[in-house]
């Protein structure tokens, strides 16, 4: 009995240089992941927000100032994580900038303390 010479290969000819580059991409992306930090600490995010953010944002995530985000209404949430930490860092309108106030570890602990309002 002959064999087809394409049996257990893809019909696409293009396939497996695809499934290569996905998995080249899929392999240095995991091993860049041990080199960041831990998964961030909901309850530390919340108690830095308590103190740097609750005053403007709402100690539940509804804004008390004039067009500043409520995070408790999912404003500006669905913007990814690095999007929120540049914006923190620098300041965005009236709010001030929290670079050197704050490590980027203690924002994205604040960032996913803002991710639990909702």
């Amino acid at each position: 009995m002959s064999r087809n010479r394409t049996e257990g290969k893809s019909a696409r000819p293009d396939a497996m240089p695809l499934r290569t580059t996905l998995a080249a991409t899929a392999l240095a992306l995991g091993a860049s992941v041990p080199s960041l930090a831990p998964a961030a600490d909901v309850m530390k995010g919340g108690q830095l927000y308590s103190v740097h953010c609750a005053a403007c944002h709402g100690r539940n995530g509804i804004s008390v100032v004039p067009n500043a985000p409520s995070f408790g209404r999912g404003e500006r949430m669905m913007q990814p994580d690095m999007a929120l930490l540049a914006s923190v860092r620098s300041g965005r309108n009236a709010m001030p900038g929290f670079l050197g106030m704050l490590s980027d570890r203690e924002i994205l602990d604040v960032i996913a303390y803002l991710r639990t309002l909702r």
